[in-house]
């Protein structure tokens, strides 16, 4: 067993889309008093029974069952399940493991040290939390790379293909991956509005509050003269993302401050953008070396044309990282006008093949297809 945020517990995998407010067991009146408070705060709305619910099935079926210590001696005969935790306060109290053990809990959670872990848990259970989103960081071997249009064309291909998808733009100094996509007028919120957020950030919330452009919800900078946003904001704003499920991609600068490296924690596999040239492949190293510090899962990707002597294979071997594929050029992507299609757009052009081949790989190595 970990001990985890004042809680002792193994934790069980989530529950996979399942909804709905969490089933509290409870005389002890303060006890109820915080417990309504947490459920509250994470946006759940609990039922409430003094000992085992009557009505058939209600106890199965509760997504999480919070178990006052007062109640754990009326609930001992209750058919076992997972997701029961075991809430007291005596931090002293060694008998609250033997009735944890009797009662089948999975976790024994003290007050008030445990709050914001059980305000997390009761959050996810709320949202329907199942598998989180399969989460891709696209940065540049170097400037020009071309990374901010292979990753518009990786969440646009994904959207088409019914997945739900965020595109993260986490560059402020790119220049803004909504005017990318012509959408820098479009109402929604962008980075500097959450600034202030600390702990948990709901992923509906979040989701509903982004602009949507060409089926996609993006995460982008204003024109405004923010240029960053605290480590904690970042971290609050991509883990409720990644909730959400589907998709995230995730459009990074090549300098590594504590709001990249919040970033690169969280993503799942990161593509390096590299041009078939010597000193793109230097600048790449560098930038894969402060990068692969980070994040385990780094692969590179070639962009044409090639140099004699230089090809997609050797780029990976000098580099020392597994080939992802050879990035294909559209014309007239790299430098956008007004009227352009977004990347990756035409459904049989050759970057959106690339992308679709990407993420039915990607999609298949991470049990999500």
């Amino acid at each position: 067993m970990d001990t985890v945020a004042g809680a002792v517990t193994h934790e069980p995998p989530p529950a996979a889309g399942r909804q709905g407010g969490p089933l509290i067991v409870t005389e002890d009146t303060a006890l109820l008093d915080d417990l309504l408070r947490l459920c509250a705060a994470a946006g759940a709305t609990p039922e409430v029974h003094h000992g085992v619910p009557e009505r058939r099935g209600s106890w199965e079926a509760a997504p999480l069952v919070l178990v006052g210590d007062d109640a754990a001696r009326r609930v001992r005969g209750a058919r076992r399940r997972r997701g029961v935790v075991l809430v007291g306060r005596d931090q002293d109290d060694s008998g609250v493991w033997r009735r944890a053990v009797e009662i089948g809990a999975e976790h024994v959670l003290m007050l008030p040290d445990g709050e914001q872990w059980l305000i997390d848990r009761i959050a996810d259970v709320a949202e329907g939390v199942g598998r989180p989103a399969l989460t891709v960081g696209v940065i540049g071997g170097r400037g020009g790379a071309g990374a901010s249009t292979l990753a518009c064309a990786l969440a646009f291909t994904s959207a088409r293909e019914g997945l739900r998808t965020l595109l993260v733009d986490a560059d402020p100094l790119g220049g803004g991956l909504d005017v990318l996509l012509g959408g820098e007028m479009a109402e929604g919120l962008r980075w500097p509005a959450f600034a202030s957020s600390r702990g948990r950030v709901g992923g509906g919330a979040l989701e509903e509050a982004l602009p949507e452009l060409h089926s996609l919800r993006v995460l982008s900078w204003d024109r405004g003269d923010r240029i960053a946003v605290p480590p904690q904001a970042v971290r609050a704003v991509l883990a409720a993302a990644r909730r959400r499920g589907g998709t995230v991609v995730v459009d990074l600068p090549r300098r590594i401050d504590d709001g990249v490296a919040e970033v690169l924690g969280q993503l799942d596999v990161g593509l390096l953008v590299v041009p078939a040239e010597l000193r793109a492949v230097a600048a790449a190293g560098r930038v894969a070396s402060a990068v692969g510090m980070v994040l385990r899962d780094l692969r590179v990707a070639v962009r044409r044309p090639y140099p004699p002597g230089l090809d997609d294979r050797e780029v990976a071997r000098l580099l020392g990282l597994p080939l992802a594929g050879e990035v294909p050029v559209e014309p007239g992507l790299l430098r956008p006008d007004a009227d352009a299609a977004p990347p990756g757009s035409a459904p049989r052009g050759p970057l959106a093949r690339f992308c679709t081949g990407f993420w039915e790989r990607a999609l298949v190595e991470a049990g999500a297809a």
